[in-house]
C-alpha cells in the first residue's frame, strides 16, 4: 500500500511543506515543521490562522506517532521541530515520545548560519545516534540529493536537501525550498525521472525579487512540469493572491498538470497568510489579545468558528 499525504502547506493555511508518503511498512514523514509568518503585513497572525496552525500541529504530531522515518530538507522554523520554537511552530516538547527512535535523515548541519548550526546540533542531541547525514546517498527507497541552493544561488539562505521516495509503481520527489529558481536543482530532479513532485514556488510576494528570478522560475517550472505527471507547487508561491494566479497560469499552459498542496489533497485553497489583513478586516481582535493568548488568557477557536460560520473560510478544512 503506498499513499502521499500533505499535511502543511500555505495553501492548507500555515507556512510549511510537510508531507508523509506511506510504501510497504515504512511510513516516512519529511520536514516535520510549521510556522505562520511571525509578523508580516505590519500584524501579527490572525487567530482564524493561529487555530488552524494548531490543528496542522496535531495533524503533524499524528503523523509522526505513526511514521517509522522522518527527513529534514533544512533547518528554517517551518520545517523542522525547534527546541525554542514561537508560540506558532511545533516545539520539542509537543512532539510523541517516539520521535526520537524514528529513523532520521537529514540534511547536513555544518552551515554557515550558527542559529541552523544549533538547530541541527539539538536534533541530533534528541535523535542520537538514529540521525544520519545522507546528502547525496541512497537508503533504499529513499535516495537524498547533494545540497542545492534555497532559492537562488549563493545567498544567506544557504542550501537544501530534496529527497526522492521510489513507489511501487511510480516515483515522488520532495523538492524542498529550492523556489525553482536554481536551473541545476531542477535538472536533478529531472534526472530521478519522477512522477509526482513538490516543491517550493518562487517568493512572488517579495518585491526583491528581480524579474531575471521571475522570469527563470516560470521557464524552470514549465521545463519541471513538462517532465512529471503531477507538479505539486506551493509554499512561498502561496502567500500572496499573485501567486495563486502564477500557479494557475502555469498549470493552463502545462496542461493542467500543476496544483497547488491544497488541490493535490482534493481541498479547497486557505490562503490565510495571502489573506491576513482581510481577516483582521472581517474578524476585528480586540487590543491585548495576542499578549493574553501567550499568556493562556485567550482562546483561538472561537475566531475559527465564526470564521466557518459567516463564510470566512470553508469549513471542510477544520
Amino acid at each position: 500500500m503506498e499513499s502521499i499525504q500533505i499535511v502543511a502547506a500555505e495553501s492548507l493555511g500555515v507556512r510549511g511543506l510537510c508531507c508523509a508518503v506511506t510504501v510497504g511498512s515504512r511510513r516516512v514523514v519529511i520536514d516535520p515543521g510549521l510556522a505562520l509568518g511571525f509578523y508580516r503585513h505590519g500584524r501579527h497572525p490572525h487567530p482564524v490562522q493561529i487555530a488552524v496552525g494548531r490543528h496542522v500541529r496535531r495533524d503533524i504530531v499524528k503523523l509522526l506517532h505513526d511514521a517509522t522515518d522522518v527527513v529534514f530538507s533544512h533547518f528554517h522554523g517551518d520545517h523542522v521541530p525547534l527546541k525554542d520554537a514561537n508560540p506558532f511552530q511545533l516545539s520539542f516538547v509537543m512532539l510523541p515520545e517516539c520521535f526520537s527512535e524514528l529513523r532520521s535523515w537529514s540534511k547536513n548541519g555544518d552551515e554557515s548560519h550558527p542559529e541552523m548550526r544549533r538547530r541541527f546540533h539539538d536534533l541530533q542531541e534528541l535523535t542520537g545516534d538514529n540521525l544520519q547525514v545522507v546528502e547525496g546517498r541512497s537508503e533504499d527507497p529513499l535516495s537524498f540529493s547533494p545540497p542545492v541552493p534555497h532559492g537562488e544561488a549563493n545567498t544567506h539562505l544557504g542550501t537544501v536537501m530534496m529527497t526522492r521516495i521510489e513507489l511501487e509503481d511510480r516515483v515522488f520527489v520532495h523538492a524542498s525550498d529550492i523556489q525553482l529558481l536554481d536551473t541545476e536543482a531542477v535538472d536533478q530532479i529531472i534526472r530521478w525521472q519522477p512522477d509526482i513532485v513538490f516543491t517550493a514556488g518562487p517568493p512572488l510576494y517579495l518585491n526583491s525579487l528581480g524579474t531575471h528570478l521571475r522570469e527563470d522560475a516560470w521557464k524552470n517550472a514549465l521545463r519541471l512540469a513538462n517532465s512529471v505527471d503531477t507538479l505539486i507547487v506551493d509554499h512561498h508561491l502561496m502567500r500572496s493572491e499573485a501567486g495563486a494566479q502564477w500557479l494557475r497560469e502555469l498549470s493552463q499552459s502545462a496542461g493542467g498538470k500543476v496544483c497547488s498542496a491544497a488541490d493535490f489533497m482534493q481541498r479547497p485553497p486557505l490562503l490565510l497568510e495571502a489573506r491576513r489583513e482581510e481577516l483582521y478586516e472581517a474578524l476585528p481582535v480586540p487590543d491585548g489579545w495576542m499578549d493574553d493568548y501567550v499568556q493562556g488568557k485567550a482562546e483561538a477557536e472561537p475566531f475559527l468558528m465564526t470564521a466557518v460560520e459567516r463564510g470566512v473560510i470553508p469549513s471542510v478544512n477544520v
